[in-house]
């Protein structure tokens, strides 16, 4: 991997994770627990013997910093790092990112310095443990002007992602950000010839759709983009290349998971307490990396416990979790009911007594249903969040509800007997 550095795109204003992107960037999201979601592209770069890392981010950075400067330190022998690149104005540039060639267009003079022959560029809210070594040989063995990673998605995915056609060499030949024509999905669905040759793990009428994950040659992403007014990689410097360069698919057949919206997000998480899950977080050669908290381990009394994850620092008493996510120094008081939900927990213990009226948790007799409960969050004893009207969307002081989820703002209050 000599001669590559990484680059994460931290995505924009996050408003379709909002509330979770109320006062947090995108990727200083936490997930399954423990880890924060910027914690899944940095660990793929590392695992593949990437260790210069730049993040570009613009919205909410504060946590993000403070995240990345608590976790990832390297020794002074190394001259590895994983630094923030935040959007900045300068003489020549006074806007923010417009979009994610943008965000690197404005940083190709410190992502492309001596010695650097291939940019990683990797997306900063997905969920995936990925070969990046793979990926970055094959671009080099097949002298890929840049390569794109591509997996097998099903008809309904197609309009969010963009699609492709692959020859028989793995060549990208055409290329649609989007579609939402079902003619033009059919032109680009997969038939069996197709799928047995590309040896795919997928069935006929699925398509190929880019990750948002690439390698570039250094000197080719500097000349896509140098002097150019391309915002996003997807809608216009994939499609406008691949005439007139070597574009390259790269297949994973293994687990990916964009984590774009409240439905999708608390999806991923639950998958993650499945009994086999189909993201492995417990390889002994793969780790997810995260901060080191030194928590002592989850203190558990009385508790009826199914499929779920529960993290360091957590005390559980007398409730029952089911199929749920349970954070780190989260807790849980006796008779509460947690159901299909994560509760992310707490940045800190609190004490014997309360800060206020409702201690930090989940109370007493709380049922909490088909929900995100935010970090610092309190539910008053009692309370029933259940979405029983079955919304889609609704907004209330302290809570709203996405996609038919219900989420406790970050630090919100819920007094006792709320119901939601």
């Amino acid at each position: 991997m000599k001669g590559v550095v990484t680059a994460i795109l931290g995505g924009g204003q996050g408003t379709r994770l909002w509330p979770l992107t109320l006062r947090r960037a995108k990727p200083a999201v936490p997930i399954g627990g423990k880890f924060r979601l910027i914690d899944i592209p940095i660990s793929n770069s590392l695992h593949a013997g990437v260790e210069q890392v730049y993040v570009l981010t613009q919205f909410n950075s504060a946590s993000l910093h403070r995240h990345i400067a608590q976790t990832y330190r390297f020794d002074v022998f190394r001259d590895g790092f994983v630094n923030i690149l935040a959007a900045e104005q300068g003489l020549d540039n006074r806007d923010w990112y417009q979009g994610t060639a943008d965000a690197v267009r404005q940083n190709l003079r410190r992502l492309i310095g001596d010695g650097v022959e291939d940019v990683l560029i990797l997306s900063g809210d997905q969920l995936y443990l990925m070969d990046v070594v793979g990926f970055v040989e094959g671009h080099r063995e097949r002298r890929a002007d840049f390569s794109v990673a591509v997996k097998p998605v099903d008809r309904k995915e197609a309009s969010a992602l963009g699609i492709m056609r692959i020859d028989e060499n793995g060549r990208i030949v055409e290329f649609t950000e989007k579609p939402n024509d079902p003619q033009v999905v059919d032109h680009f669905a997969l038939d069996a010839e197709t799928i047995g040759r590309l040896d795919l793990d997928a069935e006929p009428g699925t398509l190929l759709a880019s990750m948002g994950i690439y390698v570039f040659r250094a000197s080719v992403l500097e000349q896509l983009l140098a002097g150019t007014t391309a915002a996003d990689f997807g809608r216009e410097v994939i499609p406008s290349a691949i005439g007139d360069h070597r574009v390259y698919a790269f297949v994973h057949n293994g687990y990916w998971r964009d984590i774009g919206t409240i439905g999708t997000f608390h999806e991923a998480n639950l998958e993650l307490a499945a009994p086999l899950p189909a993201l492995n977080l417990y390889s002994p050669d793969r780790p997810i990396f995260t901060h080191p908290r030194f928590l002592p381990g989850a203190k558990i009394t009385g508790c009826q416990i199914s499929h779920a994850i529960v993290a360091d620092g957590s005390i559980l008493t007398g409730g029952r979790i089911a199929r749920s996510i349970v954070g780190v120094r989260a807790v849980i008081q006796r008779g509460a009911e947690v159901e299909d939900s994560i509760v992310m927990g707490a940045t800190e213990f609190e004490g014997v007594e309360p800060r206020g009226e409702v201690k930090l948790g989940i109370g007493r007799d709380a049922v909490v249903k088909n929900a995100i409960v935010d970090l610092n969050a309190r539910v008053g004893d009692g309370s029933r969040l259940v979405n029983a009207a079955g919304l889609e969307e609704a907004d209330g002081e302290g809570w709203s509800i996405r996609d038919g989820i219900i989420v406790v703002h970050r630090s919100a209050v819920l007094p006792p007997g709320t119901v939601i």
